[in-house]
């Protein structure tokens, strides 16, 4: 690689993957958008202009992040209204222009533009710009902070707003900086301006990064440690000074004491001095040192770990994945770390800690939320706990992974998980290497689909009936004859949706077993789950996707229809029973019906 690609790839690293910024200037007509956008090219004021300018690019040396800018004009005329709302739309920032001497231009900013950006759903940081600084009538001086706060506090997407002269070339450069900057560094996934506050998302990343910088594991940077961190992310370190320097700041602003906790101990400076030295660096405009600090460990603008160090996990239509031992090891340790009282039972707020470090909980929502079991004090067994990994991997196994990271596994991601041996091959040797193993749940409405799953995995169930509308999941661990344990994932497939999950060849190509449950007090439901059956046989006969199915009766308490007695023979089997069937003799024997 030459000097200048690496000079380019390090600053596209730099600037979040940014390789250029894309910046297009709109406002009403004589407002001076092209004289702003010749000047700022030539550092010179244009005599004349044309109506329209066609796009001019900065040299990418032009600003310190050596991101190379391309600036769009735009015209005024009525009938170019559509090729206007077309540029909008593709930019990575836009720059508002109203006149200093015309009042009236800088009211259409909050009664036309700002509207029309919000209409065309452009999403992006705008800065309002005041041209023709010179031309103000001195009488009628006023602060720009007063006219814009109005303005502000309407519309949020402004990042700032600023006034310059093309004619006396005063902060011309600095318009453009400003839209550069909020495209590279951003403020809105960082900083709250209403409460002045970190968001949340930003304080789970800086603390996952403070824990990783934190190498002895005290709760505290060092001054050795401080250093490293620099290094790492600045490719410079501190002078002793200069970490004495910051620590003084961060015991001004926040000296702790008695039940507060400070920013600097006696071991180094804090978690809560950290993320004070960041809220202060965006407080005052440096929101490229965070920015920075958040790259350089992985984040993208969104601040989640970048795509590019998340593995996707390849795999046949009938292969399966699973967590690694390393992992699940790793897991173990993170449950016992966490359960404080080693009671066996995380509760929420110590499963909220564990993932404190991550920008969300992965199991708030479906399908993860309530799908694994629950201790009487509303908390997981460590067995519930591998569970929902489990289910998680099963389901999206780069996903997994990714909030592994961010819970502090160092391993190599790309072993994290293992992809199985293909179910036909199971079948076929007789024997089966994994751990996981998912069951379809079918049958027809009021037949007991959901209470299966509720029984699994001791979920009460709920008063009254409700059609199950989307996929549920439950996942628990099984332990079978001989003390071997396995995972055992059910999937409720909610009948309207049998139809649409058919309509896919591999649609049962993760499917270990099918299992389809009937009302045994209600012959309709027999007749139904039958009809299903046939279906779901014949679609495995020929897509060549075949699995072993197992018919359940339920509701065994209530007074069964005789066809039933007569047609089938009713055996009374309790759950590890059947579960048996599917981890041990579903991998192995394939039954048709």
């Amino acid at each position: 690689m030459s000097k200048a690609s690496s000079k380019a790839a390090a600053a596209a690293l730099a600037a979040g993957g940014k390789t250029g910024v894309r910046i297009v200037v709109a406002g009403d007509r004589g407002t001076g958008k092209s004289s702003l956008i010749i000047t700022a090219a030539v550092d010179n004021f244009p005599g004349t202009c044309p109506p329209v300018l066609p796009p001019t690019r900065l040299a990418e040396d032009f600003y310190p992040d050596r991101v190379p800018v391309t600036i769009i004009d735009t015209s005024s005329k009525l009938e170019d209204t559509g090729k206007v709302a077309e540029e909008l739309k593709r930019a990575d920032a836009v720059v508002l222009t109203y006149a200093c001497d015309r009042p009236e231009t800088l009211d259409r900013l909050s009664t036309f533009w700002l509207p029309k950006l919000r209409q065309l759903e452009v999403k992006v940081p705008v800065i309002v710009v005041g041209c023709k600084l010179d031309l103000r009538d001195e009488n009628q001086q006023v602060s720009l902070e007063q006219v814009m706060s109005p303005i502000m506090q309407q519309f949020r997407e402004i990042e700032t707003c600023i006034e310059c002269s093309s004619f006396k070339r005063i902060q011309i450069p600095e318009v453009f900086y400003y839209a550069q900057k909020a495209v590279l560094h951003p403020t809105a996934p960082l900083f709250d301006q209403e409460s002045q506050t970190l968001k949340p998302r930003c304080v789970r990343a800086l603390k996952r990064i403070f824990i990783l910088c934190d190498h002895d594991r005290d709760g505290a940077l060092s001054d050795a440690e401080l250093n490293d961190f620099q290094v790492k992310c600045f490719n410079a370190p501190l002078q002793p000074s200069e970490i004495v320097g910051v620590k003084r700041v961060v015991e001004e602003k926040l000296p702790g004491g008695g039940t507060t906790d400070g920013g600097v101990n006696e071991r180094g400076l804090t978690l809560t001095g950290f993320l004070f030295l960041h809220a202060l660096f965006i407080e005052k405009g440096r929101l490229e040192t965070t920015w920075t600090v958040l790259r350089k460990f992985g984040y993208n603008n969104d601040i989640r770990l970048d795509d590019e160090l998340i593995p996707s996990f390849k795999r046949a239509p009938d292969e399966s994945v699973e967590l690694s031992s390393e992992p699940l090891d790793f897991l173990r340790g993170i449950y016992e770390l966490f359960d404080g009282d080693y009671d066996n039972n995380l509760r929420p707020a110590e499963l909220d800690d564990i993932f404190s470090t991550a920008p969300d909980s992965p199991w708030d929502e479906p399908p993860y939320k309530d799908a694994a079991e629950r201790t009487s004090l509303g908390g997981l067994s460590v067995n519930a706990f591998l569970s929902e990994w489990a289910l998680m991997t099963l389901l999206h196994p780069s996903r997994a992974v990714e909030y592994l990271i961010y819970i502090g596994y160092l391993g190599d991601p790309s072993t994290a998980v293992r992809v199985t041996r293909k179910r036909r091959l199971d079948r076929k040797k007789q024997q089966s290497e994994r751990n996981v193993f998912q069951c379809f749940v079918f049958g027809p409405k009021k037949a007991g689909k959901t209470s299966l799953l509720n029984s699994f995995i001791g979920r009460p169930c709920p008063d009254g009936h409700a059609s199950t509308t989307e996929e549920k999941f439950a996942a628990n661990v099984v332990e079978l004859p001989g003390g071997t344990k396995k995972t055992l994932v059910l999937r409720e497939i909610p009948e309207d949706e049998v139809k649409g999950l058919l309509s896919s060849k591999e649609s049962l190509a993760s499917c270990d077993i099918a299992v389809f449950v009937y009302d045994s007090s209600d012959e309709s439901s027999w007749k139904r789950v039958t009809e299903l059956l046939l279906d779901v046989a014949g679609h495995g006969e020929d897509t060549g996707y075949e699995v072993p199915s197992l018919i359940i009766a339920a509701k065994d308490d209530l007074s069964s229809f005789p066809t039933a007695i007569q047609e089938t023979t009713r055996v009374l089997i309790s759950i590890s029973e059947i579960l048996f069937f599917i981890c041990e003799v579903a991998p192995v024997h394939l039954f048709t019906d």
